[in-house]
């Protein structure tokens, strides 16, 4: 029996295979990109020298760091239309390049017509190098993108060093196709740190070239 030496080719990214299941920009499980992400360099050269010498802290290891960035986004309609749903997906996986986790119900709330179960959005948690060059390009290209841009909010910390914030448009992001955007929405982003204070936290970030609002940014060599 003759072997077979062709390799089956992968389904294109972002449209369909032969069964017709949705494939994703991204492998089920992506791997982490070579070398170490600019701002982890940083972060490690420069900023965690500043942190213990601004707070005192005896130990290296008391200075917080990033421990996960999780990008939430609800689709209230999704059971109805279910291709929003699929779009949302998508399009996160472009802006993460790891493939998001649909979001169920816990439990049924008939004023809103929910079931247990039904699909109500979707997230994804980035860690390691995939949540340094993520947050990299947040701060250096996503953000001068806001229209009137007057910096993020100062007061959204949840007072043990974890900060979220919300938002408006997914087109905000360079990845987004605007040709291919079936609805408009929004996201939650949860930045979760180390630090147990949220002055702790607040100085990372800051460190780190966040535009706080009413604040200066600070540049990243």
């Amino acid at each position: 029996m003759a072997k077979t030496t062709e390799k089956a080719k992968a389904p294109k990214a972002g449209g369909k295979d032969k069964g017709g299941k949705a494939t994703y920009a991204t492998d089920a499980a992506p791997k982490a990109g070579e070398g170490t992400p600019r701002l982890k360099t940083w972060f490690d050269t420069t900023v965690r020298g500043r942190l213990q010498q601004e707070f005192g802290l005896g130990n290296p290891h008391q200075v917080p760091t990033l421990e996960k960035v999780v990008l939430n986004v609800g689709m209230g309609d999704a059971n109805k239309n279910p291709k929003s749903l699929e779009s949302a997906v998508e399009e996160l996986a472009l802006v993460t390049g790891q493939r998001p986790v649909i979001t169920r119900a816990k439990k049924a709330i008939a004023n809103f017509g929910l079931r247990a179960g039904m699909p109500v959005g979707c997230t994804v948690t980035l860690r390691g190098p995939r949540m340094w060059e993520f947050l990299d390009r947040f701060i250096n290209v996503t953000v001068p993108r806001i229209r009137d841009f007057r910096g993020l909010p100062s007061r959204s910390f949840d007072g043990r060093g974890n900060y979220t914030f919300g938002i408006k448009e997914q087109m905000i992001f360079p990845e987004i196709d605007f040709d291919k955007v079936e609805k408009i929405h929004g996201m939650d982003i949860t930045i979760v740190t180390s630090a147990t204070r949220d002055d702790l936290a607040m100085a990372l970030l800051r460190e780190l070239g966040w535009p706080f609002r009413g604040e200066q940014p600070k540049q990243v060599a």
